[in-house]
């Protein structure tokens, strides 16, 4: 018979199961019961009194997060009502782990979800709160030998003042320490760290007087704040008597894998962001020129998928890039000595078409207000549909940082020497970051009722005309699908799949592969081939026929008018293959060459790579989907003092938090973040809006932050009130909100990480990777404050006086 029916009597009898008298009081109270039903509740009741070694895991299968929780032999994986329901069960069991407590929390766990689902009447409601948890990317603290947890007393001075705390952990080059939260330690000077309790059992010199640290990264709560230190003081002999001491407790104490842990979730989330960065890096080199003497150039330029735009924007009509005659000498000294909101680094351009050739003109907005053509540049260069507004970020590199950026426990901290000696050979890194708004073109136009001169005084910008590629172009790893060299090679191609056809102009080629353009785009399929013909290398390949060549649809950018297209290869040879592999045998030296083979670029593109990611120009956010919906659960932060994190950051009581409620409150996530997002995929890009934001402080000094979205702004005359508004009452910031949706996370580019955190701290390796598949979006904040003004003549005089 079932026991479905008397379930009362169960859980009536479940409290006294443990008891030393059970059998008696089970007799009583069943003894109206007939005999085969009590064998059944006796049965039942033993089976739930049976010891469990089964681990209760909710990760992945909850809302709220879950923290490791430990009790016997046993560590589970459980949110905070799971662990109440835990403690409940347990007192039920006399605190045994049984079947009984297995059963309880995974029942309250489901009726729960089930609850929560059903309290709402759609599935797409996001959550209540804004804060999202920063990351910090490009700069990480790596450690070449191992470190253990060893906590001991330490007194910590500085100047005049001196804080007593102790060590989380230690290893012979660093540590880590807690100290409480009221401490007013200054993050940029050294520390004089006396470990206590060793002076007391060693003495040394070094341990006496103290040892000297440099604080490289602060953390904390209310009640204390964890340094992460760098050791820059002390003999040989201190260093020998910490690795004697480590050496001697290893095996008592846990291998601390805390700085591990934070290198590889940087590297996680940086890998999410870095295939949609939208901005064109440039590497520049302070090179004797003969007479000219030492001057600074661009030497190598650095591809990843979604800044490509910008680099085939600057190609003639002969495929060769003109970026080196936008950035002169001249031009690149200036925006190298100036500070990033100099006129130096506001960059107009636009492009003329005259007997089949394409010529460029361009001006920073310091040249344009020297000569006083501002007017007449803006004018007319926004009535041509190649009008480009660009913002210069520089950076200056620091030789004194590895160019690598993770390094565990006995790994070399440096590159190959051929890559070293070329990364030393850098002095500073240039991204070209496109801030064009089609939509503002009308407004800069405007600009003509200040015009009094003529277009023909235009012919001072016009740029020299380069005759031959002079950039080396190096692609981020993950952007280079193909294993092999590509060469600039542009050719006339006819596509065609089922009843749709299309003319298209290759930009490059490898042997198995090519990227092309259209003229307008086309929705070929991704899952049938495309029949490829090459009309004009027909007449060169003889008996050969190119018609009609199998190819598959890999991906394409800037809305289907950009195709990659990989060979589609069965049991025979491709012909296609073989003829284009030919034509690059034979014509090595003069193709140009845009990238050498993946494994001869690895290190150069990963070293370029950390160098760049060490200065964020934007602060990047992350999408992370729930049960319900999504959110922005992460923001990446860099070492520097960014203003956009710092407003978002001010009305927070944490390190590393920040309060995204005034962007994305009052449905306003849904409607500009997750929607958008979720109709999109990788392979698409980003595509953006602007917000602009009215900061104003409070007497108390709490800061209140007012956003409207460029949908909600009616027309220029409100975008304009706003901004004076925002002005009179304290400060006007509009930023670019940029979104796209990201693939699955390159786990295998921080495999050697999770392997080592796998060792020592599996459930913490495993808790990131769950994490870096939960992003479904990626995206940034970029200040465009700029160029908005720019937008307005009036204000941009009243910026001027």
């Amino acid at each position: 018979m079932s026991l479905d029916l008397h379930n009362a009597l169960i859980e009536q009898l479940k409290p006294l199961l443990m008891e030393p008298d059970f059998h008696e009081l089970f007799e009583q109270l069943t003894a109206e019961e007939s005999n085969s039903t009590r064998f059944l509740l006796k049965m039942e009741l033993n089976r739930l009194a049976t010891s469990c070694t089964r681990v209760i895991d909710l990760r992945n299968k909850t809302d709220l997060n879950c923290e490791t929780f430990e009790f016997g032999a046993q560590t589970h994986f459980i949110d905070p009502p799971a662990k109440a329901s835990f403690r409940e069960a347990l007192a039920l069991y006399r605190e045994q782990y049984t079947l009984g407590v297995y059963e309880q929390v995974i029942a309250a766990h489901k009726a729960r979800i089930l609850k929560s689902r059903s309290s709402t009447n759609s599935s797409d409601n996001v959550p209540t709160t804004y804060v999202a948890e920063g990351v910090v990317l490009g700069n990480y603290f790596a450690r070449s030998e191992e470190r253990m947890n060893y906590s001991m007393k330490i007194e910590v001075s500085q100047a005049m003042q001196q804080y007593m705390g102790i060590t989380v952990d230690l290893s012979v080059g660093g540590a880590r320490i807690r100290l409480p939260a009221k401490q007013n330690l200054n993050a940029k000077q050294p520390i004089r760290v006396k470990l206590l309790e060793l002076s007391d059992d060693y003495y040394h010199r070094d341990l006496q007087q103290g040892v000297e640290y440099e604080i490289v990264d602060i953390e904390g709560n209310d009640e204390y704040n964890w340094l992460r230190l760098k050791r820059i003081s002390g003999s040989e002999a201190l260093a020998e008597m910490l690795a004697k001491l480590i050496r001697g407790f290893k095996f008592r104490y846990k291998v601390d894998v805390n700085d591990v842990l934070v290198t590889a979730k940087g590297l996680g989330f940086e890998r999410h962001y870095l295939p949609h960065l939208p901005h064109l890096a440039l590497f520049i080199e302070h090179k004797d020129q003969g007479d000219a003497g030492l001057q600074y150039l661009p030497t190598h330029l650095f591809l990843g998928r979604d800044n490509q735009a910008i680099s085939q924007y600057f190609k003639d009509e002969s495929g060769v890039s003109q970026i080196k005659a936008l950035l002169t000498p001249s031009r690149l000294n200036a925006i190298i000595n100036s500070d990033d909101n100099s006129p130096h680094c506001q960059l107009f351009c636009f492009t003329f078409q005259a007997k089949g050739c394409k010529f460029y003109y361009s001006a920073t907005l310091a040249e344009l207000k020297e000569k006083q053509l501002q007017a007449l540049f803006l004018s007319f260069g926004a009535t041509k549909p190649s009008w480009r507004i660009f913002h210069v970020a520089r950076q200056t590199i620091d030789h004194q940082q590895s160019y690598r950026a993770s390094l565990l426990p006995g790994d070399d901290a440096s590159y190959s020497a051929l890559t070293e000696t070329q990364l030393a050979a850098f002095t500073h890194v240039i991204q070209l970051i496109d801030v064009t708004n089609d939509a503002a073109n009308e407004q800069y136009q405007t600009w003509s009722k200040l015009n009094n001169s003529s277009a023909n005084e235009l012919k001072v910008f016009g740029q020299k005309k380069l005759k031959k590629h002079n950039l080396k172009q190096v692609s981020m790893q993950f952007s280079e699908r193909r294993n092999e060299a590509r060469f600039a090679f542009k050719t006339s191609v006819i596509l065609t799949q089922g009843n749709l056809s299309a003319t298209a102009l290759t930009q490059d080629i490898s042997s198995k592969g090519m990227q092309l353009t259209t003229e307008t785009a086309v929705e070929f399929s991704l899952t049938a081939p495309i029949a490829v013909s090459f009309p004009k290398l027909q007449t060169i390949a003889g008996k050969t026929s190119l018609q009609h060549l199998p190819y598959r649809l890999i991906r394409t950018r800037k809305n289907g008018v950009t195709l990659h297209l990989a060979a589609q290869i069965g049991h025979t040879p491709h012909i296609g293959v073989e003829f284009l592999n030919r034509l690059i045998e034979h014509n090595k030296d003069k193709f140009d060459k845009l990238t050498e083979n993946n494994h001869e670029v690895k290190e150069l593109a990963d070293g370029m790579k950390n160098i760049l990611i060490r200065k964020l120009v934007s602060v990047p956010f992350y999408l992370e989907k729930t049960l319900k919906s999504a959110f922005v659960s992460t923001i990446g932060v860099g070492k520097e003092q960014n203003h956009i994190a710092n407003v978002f950051a001010s009305n927070t009581n944490n390190l590393l938090e920040y309060d995204l409620a005034p962007l994305f409150q009052d449905d306003k996530l849904k409607r500009d973040i997750v929607t958008p997002i979720r109709t999109m995929k990788p392979q698409n890009g980003l595509s953006f809006y602007e917000v602009y934001l009215q900061i104003s402080q409070h007497s108390q000094g709490k800061i209140n932050v007012r956003c409207i979205a460029d949908s909600d702004i009616k027309d220029t005359a409100h975008l304009q009130q706003f901004i004076e508004q925002s002005r009179n009452l304290g400060e006007f910031l509009a930023l670019r909100v940029y979104r796209g949706a990201v693939g699955k996370p390159d786990l295998d580019y921080i495999r050697r990480e999770r392997e080592y955190i796998k060792i020592h701290a599996q459930h913490k390796g495993k808790k990131l990777e769950e994490q870096l598949w939960r992003i479904i979006g990626v995206g940034e904040l970029l200040d465009v404050t700029r160029e908005v003004i720019l937008r307005f003549p009036e204000l941009e005089r009243e910026l001027l006086t």
